[in-house]
């Protein structure tokens, strides 16, 4: 073994994150730090052969949400598969922190269809701080990067309350934030299609990211809407960070329902647009041409107000089911109109805690199976009674041109939009959970060449380390830490499917989390050595 080094990789082809081309080099490592890069004469266990493999920076996850169920599975074993090494996590406004005692019924509600069910949470904890202290003494696999969900700040001050905050709201919400970006959180996420979230206008939007500045942290955000208004929402977005001078990253940017193909082109121009008048704005994209979310986006904001239980309740008059029906069907919704975009064939169950059945299954394929699917919105409803409209969907509502396009564009960063996972977890979550990376280099990469192998990697190390300020990962060079993805360029591809999701992908054979074998010859080691990343004041 060589002296000096806790572990060396010998041979490998390196893609250093940047775009450049490869360069073939061994890398020393001690401390969990890449020490060198260079000829290093070794022999030994810690010695990995890497003849014949992409030596590449560990891929950072700028948007999923791996926060919410990372202490069930500490291992992210879906992650860590892919090449994962860092999740960017509490993404769509959806943060498991800040938590006043008052609403936390409705936080756990607000969440439920993204948290392991059945696991023993605690819930001891109100900031973002105090949470990512508790996912630190479990233990994780990969690294963390924390951002505050703008919903769970709201709802942390407001509950689901649709009115207008409040000066000594506002503030509230002020304090919040600045306590999350004290913690070290690395910016504030919306989603403005999620209430509480939802409920806020431009203004309010503009004045909180206002906090955001003074930071230098990042604004990213599930926009209003993502089919009809596509535009004025992206348009919403710019001005808010335009008008903070904060960096700006639109999430999972898609166009939602046939009618609205194509509309990806306008909107990119828009951002290459607002970069050239001083905007940071960048997009990311998951290589699928379905999305995935909670059952209840497929209602009006307004039925939503004031939490779960409150919506349910309305479901059972008959008179609010009829303006609901009337609403959806006339497509007279403010935000996407879910049904519209995909129909009831599009909208399948990924995972239904109370009804296990349902899951994998389309609305229609369900109201169908009932006898019911002649009035499919009373079917609609009376569905949402029965399951407590706890559940999470798969949506086909966009197309593969557009998702191309998006994805080739120099802008966008590669995103999974999932959460850990493990294969006995059960339901039928949205394949980009264990598949998306991989998908990418070797779908759109080797065998469609969308995308050259190191343009490919750039969008998944250096691009989003640097979108959020993460300091020494997601480039190869000597004083990084040892965040490493080896793979075989040649087979690795994903294997998760929508029918069959819970498969990992093929390819990855080593990864490396702060120096540490985490993936060895593409077997899990169960070592947990991933840190709770915090941004530097």
């Amino acid at each position: 073994m060589a002296t000096g080094f806790d572990m060396v990789i010998k041979g490998g082809r390196v893609l250093d994150g940047t775009g450049s081309p490869w360069f073939q080099r061994d890398i020393g490592i001690s401390n969990g730090k890449i020490k060198s890069l260079g000829y290093i004469p070794a022999e030994g266990s810690n010695v990995i052969d890497a003849k014949g493999l992409i030596v590449a920076p560990g891929f950072i996850d700028l948007h999923d949400h791996a926060d919410h169920a990372i202490m069930a599975f500490p291992d992210a074993t879906n992650y860590l598969m892919q090449g994962v090494t860092t999740s960017v996590a509490g993404n769509c406004g959806l943060s498991m922190a800040p938590v006043n005692p008052n609403y936390l019924e409705l936080l756990k509600a607000y969440l439920s269809p993204f948290l392991k069910k059945g696991f023993n949470y605690g819930w001891d904890w109100q900031s973002i701080g105090e949470f990512y202290q508790k996912v630190e003494s479990h233990g994780t696999a990969m690294n963390l990067a924390p951002l505050v969900g703008h919903g769970t700040l709201r709802l942390a001050v407001m509950g689901f309350d649709s009115s207008t905050p409040t000066t000594e709201q506002m503030q509230q919400m002020k304090n919040l934030l600045k306590q999350a970006l004290e913690d070290g959180a690395f910016g504030m996420s919306s989603g403005l299609i999620y209430p509480p979230g939802s409920y806020s206008s431009t203004e309010e939007l503009i004045e909180l990211a206002g906090v955001l500045s003074n930071y230098g942290a990042i604004y990213t955000s599930h926009i209003r809407n993502e089919g009809d208004s596509l535009i004025e929402a992206v348009d919403e977005a710019i001005r808010i960070a335009s008008e903070n001078n904060i960096p700006l990253e639109i999430s999972h940017h898609k166009t939602a329902g046939m009618t609205n193909y194509g509309k990806v082109h306008g909107a990119l121009k828009i951002m290459a647009q607002a970069r050239q008048n001083g905007v940071e704005v960048n997009c990311d994209v998951y290589p699928y041409i379905a999305g995935s979310t909670t059952i209840t986006s497929a209602l009006p904001n307004w039925v939503l107000e004031g939490g779960i239980a409150q919506m349910l309740e309305r479901l059972r008059d008959s008179k609010t089911r009829k303006a609901l029906e009337s609403e959806i069907s006339e497509d007279r919704m403010t935000n996407t109109n879910r049904i519209k975009s995909s129909d009831w064939k599009g909208i399948f169950v990924a995972d239904c805690p109370l009804h296990h059945k349902y899951e994998g299954k389309s609305l229609e394929q369900i109201f169908k199976e009932k006898g019911s699917f002649n009035s499919p919105y009373q079917a609609f409803f009376d569905w949402l009674l029965e399951t407590e409209a706890d559940a999470t969907v798969v949506l086909f509502s966009m197309c593969e041109e557009d998702m191309r396009t998006v994805l080739a564009n120099p802008l966008s960063a590669v995103i999974s939009d999932g959460w850990v996972t493990s294969p006995d977890a059960g339901g039928k979550p949205h394949p980009r959970a264990y598949g998306t990376f991989p998908r990418v280099l070797g779908k759109y990469v080797r065998e469609e060449k969308l995308l050259s192998l190191e343009q490919a990697v750039r969008k998944m190390t250096s691009l989003p380390a640097g979108k959020i300020g993460l300091q020494d990962r997601g480039i190869i060079r000597e004083g990084s830490w040892a965040d490493l993805a080896i793979f075989d360029a040649g087979t690795i591809i994903d294997k998760a499917t929508f029918a069959e999701p819970h498969q990992y992908a093929e390819g990855i054979k080593y990864v490396l989390v702060n120096g540490q074998l985490v993936i060895d010859n593409g077997n899990s080691t169960g070592v947990r050595p991933g840190k709770i990343l915090r941004r530097r004041n």
